[in-house]
């Protein structure tokens, strides 16, 4: 299945400044029996954003409407836990396209990056930069620059180098998933193919 195309993301941020956020407190497991990768975004951090009754917790970030944008920056060590791949379509299925920490679970990252999410790992010091200037403006866009793999403060210019995975950033750069890889490589695969002795 393909995905949004990434290049170059401008956007306000969402700040979730906890430290180890599993995937159970991302996407609870009792929200795991859906197969599609469609509605878990309604159960984004359920038990954090609703009290029993459904009714949202007003001191919760999603819930605060000052709050808005496609980037999701949250405390270190960022999706431990449970390698179920429903927490990384919860975050794209609530509209997040990119996450921001200083250390990501290895599963979870990969499941960010097979569906079109971009996880930017930072240092723990501009993490705090991150967060420091969206405290002081919620309205602080931040631009995350895929091709030259650079995440920048657009008010204040402050930007730091990332890295990721040479086959992954084409992907995301195309809008694909491992499988539209193949197929995009189709006509190779058949013609090595056909140089093969059966």
């Amino acid at each position: 299945m393909a995905y949004d195309k990434f290049n170059i993301l401008t956007s306000t941020a969402v700040p979730l400044p906890i430290e180890n956020v599993d995937t159970d407190q991302i996407i609870p497991a009792r929200f795991l029996k859906a197969t599609e990768r469609k509605g878990f975004g309604d159960n984004l951090f359920r038990d954090w954003r609703y009290h029993n009754d459904n009714t949202p917790k007003s001191d919760f970030v999603l819930n605060n409407p000052i709050y808005r944008g496609k980037i999701l920056v949250g405390g270190k060590n960022f999706g431990s836990g449970s390698s179920r791949e429903h927490a990384a379509w919860a975050i794209y299925d609530y509209g997040f396209r990119c996450v921001i920490s200083s250390f990501f679970a290895d599963i979870f990252k990969n499941n960010c990056m097979n569906i079109g999410v971009l996880p930017v790992r930072v240092s723990p010091e501009f993490l705090h930069e991150i967060f420091a200037a969206i405290e002081s403006d919620p309205k602080t866009e931040l631009v995350v620059d895929l091709p030259a793999q650079m995440v920048t403060i657009k008010s204040t210019g402050a930007s730091e180098s990332f890295e990721i995975n040479g086959y992954k950033k084409e992907n995301l750069q195309n809008g694909y998933d491992d499988i539209d890889y193949l197929t995009k490589m189709q006509g190779e695969i058949q013609e090595f193919a056909s140089q093969r002795p059966f």
